[in-house]
């Protein structure tokens, strides 16, 4: 399920983010997590003001953990959306990223022509993910990765959604 964040998110999206593992995975999380770092996207994702939409990945319902990963939504112009997503490891290799991207992709509440995703080259599962969920594979690039303080080269993919 995907759900909106909420303050009461902080310890467990702390512990996860918290993991190198996933703050390598992303371009923005740094690690080791100063204090008030989750705080802060907690604050970003409730306000509404960043342009990202933001969701955690809920498995409740499915007598899961209550905080799987996060997937979020980035406004670009023309009709065009960015999707971002994490997940904490002890839920890899379980279909929840896929699972999520392709709610996000179905409920499109952007309203997007044209979804675009980026990963690090080095994490084929998340490129994966994507094939899996209807995107196409785009090009190469680079991006800065805040954990691992360097430029890490990336493959690019896009969904259109009409």
């Amino acid at each position: 399920m995907l759900r909106p964040v909420r303050r009461s998110d902080a310890g467990l999206l702390a512990l996860h983010a918290g993991d190198r593992r996933v703050a390598e995975g992303t371009r923005s999380i740094p690690h080791p997590l100063p204090p008030g770092t989750t705080e802060a996207f907690i604050a970003r994702a409730l306000s509404g003001d960043g342009g990202e939409d933001v969701w955690i990945m809920d498995g409740t319902a499915a007598g899961s953990a209550e905080v799987l990963g996060v997937i979020s939504l980035t406004r670009l112009d023309r009709g065009q959306s960015q999707i971002g997503y994490w997940v904490a490891p002890a839920f890899w290799n379980t279909g929840v990223a896929t699972e999520a991207v392709r709610t996000l992709i179905e409920a499109n509440p952007h309203g997007a022509r044209t979804l675009f995703a980026e990963v690090f080259q080095d994490n084929a599962v998340s490129a994966r993910v994507l094939t899996n969920c209807g995107f196409e594979y785009l090009g190469d690039a680079e991006a800065w990765s805040v954990a691992r303080a360097s430029r890490v080269a990336t493959w690019t993919y896009l969904r259109r959604m009409d």
